[in-house]
């Protein structure tokens, strides 16, 4: 109860900048966690997916990958779909490679999609905090001037004291979201990856068994 109290008290002390922070909080947690799920769930997809096809893409039977792919709503399903409907017609490695490029393209922002909020949610917590800090030091010296000279030095720091609350409370949010940024632009550049090398074996693969499968 007393650690409730006081975290209450501290947001109190803090101003009307605290309530700006707060709600950057919640909309950078609601978007990290939206993002999280969505790159979880993508990976998942894809590893299901590659595992069904690559073995049709093995034997050549391109017909049941085409099948399996044109079903799939997964990022890979997608890539490789294109990949195999260029693979019908083309003459060359290169228009194929140039066909997967362009949907490679068209997945991509999609799973970089809101993750860059998160650092500009982080500096504006940040500014807001500092900003809340310059005001409050600016209202606590209008006050002290006023004050008597013994309670001086007593208001001062108490009013320095609420002051930073701002501050600190925007950086206690900024953190999080920066470190939940890095996260999930490790996590988004491991997809790219792996769908870049699902590319690149889809390719090998097509090229050999291509004769084969005609």
């Amino acid at each position: 109860m007393d650690t409730y109290a006081t975290i209450v008290r501290f947001f109190q002390d803090g101003g009307v900048f605290m309530y700006p922070i707060a709600l950057i909080a919640a909309l950078g947690t609601a978007v990290a966690l939206e993002r999280w799920f969505y790159l979880w769930r993508t990976e998942g997809a894809n590893r299901r997916m590659w595992d069904e096809v690559s073995p049709f893409l093995r034997t050549g039977d391109f017909k049941r990958a085409i099948s399996a792919t044109s079903s799939s709503v997964s990022a890979i399903g997608q890539i490789l779909s294109y990949g195999l409907a260029r693979v019908q017609t083309a003459k060359r490695r290169d228009d194929v490679e140039k066909a997967m490029e362009e949907s490679l393209m068209e997945v991509v922002p999609k799973l970089e999609k809101r993750t860059h909020y998160l650092a500009s949610f982080a500096n504006i917590a940040t500014l807001l905090g500092l900003l809340g800090t310059i005001i409050g030091l600016i209202q606590a010296f209008q006050a002290v001037s006023n004050a008597s000279p013994a309670e001086r030095a007593d208001l001062l720091a108490a009013s320095i004291s609420v002051a930073m609350n701002t501050t600190a409370f925007g950086l206690i949010v900024a953190i999080p979201l920066l470190l939940m940024h890095s996260v999930l632009q490790s996590k988004t550049t491991s997809i790219v990856d792996s769908l870049e090398m699902a590319s690149v074996k889809f390719l090998n693969t097509v090229v050999e068994r291509r004769p084969e499968a005609a």
